[in-house]
């Protein structure tokens, strides 16, 4: 691993954090959340940034107060002012929710801007090659 690296990659190419948790900044107030959801909300506000947009999404965080756990709901886009910071708090476990990752992911990817993509099918006599559907 690199100096100054956030992750290790072992030989199966799974990346490992070397924190558990990610604090998230907004609108004047801190919460924690996983690593993976914070970082799929930042690549979303991203997106929505460069699409000139903005959404809402709900994730679950930690309040570091008290502990507690809940969900709060995120205004995100190109006004946004976003910054996440990995931490490793002692006595949390981990925050995972891989359906709030998938769907920012999801979200993210419809954001993406369309590319051709060649169609090998396509009549070889034929001046069109390529296919224009949206394929992320």
């Amino acid at each position: 691993m690199r100096e100054g690296s956030s992750q290790g990659i072992d030989r199966a190419d799974t990346v490992h954090y070397l924190w558990s948790m990610e604090r998230i900044y907004y609108a004047g107030d801190h919460f924690l959340t996983g690593t993976e959801i914070a970082r799929a909300l930042v690549a979303y506000a991203a997106a929505l940034a460069t699409r000139s947009a903005a959404g809402t999404i709900d994730i679950p965080v930690r309040h570091e107060d008290d502990g507690t756990l809940s969900r709060v709901r995120f205004l995100v886009g190109p006004a946004s002012q976003l910054v996440t910071e990995g931490v490793d708090p002692v006595g949390y476990d981990e925050i995972e929710d891989p359906d709030v990752v998938a769907r920012l992911q999801a979200l993210t990817a419809e954001l993406a801007p369309m590319h051709p993509v060649p169609n090998h099918a396509a009549d070889r006599n034929s001046s069109v090659d390529y296919d224009w559907t949206d394929e992320v």
